[in-house]
């Protein structure tokens, strides 16, 4: 699910936020369109063929169409410009529709576990399904995978964790219909009981990923730090400086997907105020500039030396 989180001066200034916006709508149209053939097509086949697993796979489809427009309407207003109740701008929003997105996902999955179960108590009432279901099914399968590897590379081409989310989301889709396809071919070959089987083990599937969804976005509403490669490469720039002598106490904290970073520099303690100041302001402008940092706050300390150790300085005669 995840790509790698550091980004070059080129990624990152190629990417504003109105194009990652574009991105995102573009994308989730495309799958919009798709979900809503899959879906009615699904269920509606589903239902005619007697397949529990097709019609449980074309409720997973329905479910995208939900997320779908929950991913739009993030989209949209994760681009608002900051404001007096949001000074760091509404990124989160990104953050909070990956929530949504699991929830759901759990929800749904619940929902096919009960009815798979509810199935196999009263196997006496399982039908053979008609052939048509499996040509649905294996359609569904080419279908989503596409979906996939197409929301995919837009999602990392401008590095959202948003629709990387809702990318993997079709990629479950697919998998799901794969195992929809193997339990009816199952019970086209006079096993009835593996067409509920795999809607079972699609509840399952849609579940597990759901609780993931949601599990790593409530995290990062609670403040969680960025991996520890990031840390080091915004710890390079802010070396790299011209007038940092060092650097330490770095904090992050995720906003949708950006960062916020807070940071002690470390600079010669015999320059003046003024001058320290400016070597802070070139320090934050690099980061800004290099990474995908909405804001860096620096606490300018004197450079170590055994006798400070980043406490009070005292006065020189």
């Amino acid at each position: 699910m995840h790509f790698s989180e550091v980004d070059d001066i080129s990624e990152h200034a190629s990417h504003t936020a109105s194009e990652r916006a574009a991105a995102a709508s573009r994308s989730t149209w495309v799958s919009v369109v798709v979900n809503v053939v899959l879906s009615t097509t699904q269920i509606v086949v589903g239902i005619l063929a007697k397949s529990q697993g097709l019609i449980a796979d074309g409720i997973h489809s329905l479910s995208d169409l939900v997320s779908d427009f929950v991913v739009l309407f993030a989209g949209h207003h994760s681009q608002k410009d900051a404001d007096e109740d949001h000074p760091y701008g509404h990124y989160r929003f990104e953050t909070a529709a990956s929530l949504a997105l699991g929830l759901i996902l759990l929800a749904v999955g619940v929902g096919m576990v009960w009815s798979a179960l509810q199935k196999l108590q009263t196997p006496d009432t399982i039908d053979t399904a008609h052939v048509s279901a499996l040509w649905v099914a294996l359609g569904a399968i080419a279908a989503k995978e596409l979906l996939f590897r197409y929301m995919l590379r837009v999602a990392k081409a401008v590095k959202s964790s948003m629709l990387v989310a809702n990318a993997w989301h079709a990629r479950s889709d697919a998998a799901s219909s794969l195992v929809v396809s193997i339990g009816l071919i199952g019970n086209l070959a006079g096993y009835p009981l593996l067409d509920p089987i795999a809607a079972l083990i699609v509840g399952f599937m849609v579940g597990k990923m759901g609780w993931s969804f949601a599990w790593d976005a409530l995290h990062d509403l609670m403040d969680r730090a960025v991996d520890e490669e990031e840390v080091q490469a915004i710890r390079a720039t802010l070396v790299s400086t011209p007038g940092v002598a060092g650097v330490h106490d770095i904090r992050t904290r995720k906003m949708g997907d950006m960062i916020v970073v807070d940071a002690h520099i470390e600079v010669n303690a015999d320059i003046t105020v003024e001058a320290g100041h400016n070597i802070a302001v070139a320090a934050r402008q690099a980061v800004l500039q290099r990474h995908r940092v909405l804001n860096l706050m620096t606490h300018v300390d004197p450079a170590h030396r055994p006798d400070l150790d980043h406490g009070a300085v005292t006065p020189r005669p």
